[in-house]
């Protein structure tokens, strides 16, 4: 692309980090989303728990795919256990959110089921991606 020529290595390398980090997300994200929707919606579990079920599957496959795919080359690579420990951490925030999408529109508002999965698509997706690239992949 020829405007990426004018910009420093630092800013493409986000720039790309940031185009890896959509494709995978939005892969996680909809692993995420269709787990939850259909356990929530046509087998009927509480949508709370569906969600839990979700976010253990996305964890599991994030991991991963960040790791090797969307910040490979990104921060130092050398303790693992610490940076383990902190996807996990930031997992439960991404968890803590979606579990807020779900309760504030399907339990307090009263909506349907698929009415959390924007703010799954979108929201909880920025706000990982911030705390990855700042503190788990550093």
């Amino acid at each position: 692309m020829k405007i990426l020529g004018h910009w420093s290595p630092e800013r493409q390398a986000l720039f790309w980090q940031v185009v890896r980090y959509g494709v995978s997300g939005l892969f996680i994200t909809a692993c995420q989303a269709t787990i939850y929707w259909t356990l929530a919606a046509p087998v009927g579990l509480h949508p709370q728990i569906a969600n839990a079920v979700g976010y253990g599957a996305a964890v599991m496959i994030g991991y991963v795919t960040h790791s090797a795919f969307t910040f490979r080359g990104h921060g130092d690579r050398d303790n693992q256990a610490a940076r383990s420990v902190r996807f996990v951490a930031v997992s439960l925030v991404s968890y803590a959110l979606n579990a807020l999408w779900v309760f504030l529109c399907v339990t307090h508002m009263q909506w349907p089921e698929w009415s959390p999965i924007p703010a799954m698509l979108f929201v909880t997706p920025a706000v990982v991606f911030s705390l990855n690239r700042r503190w788990v992949f550093r």
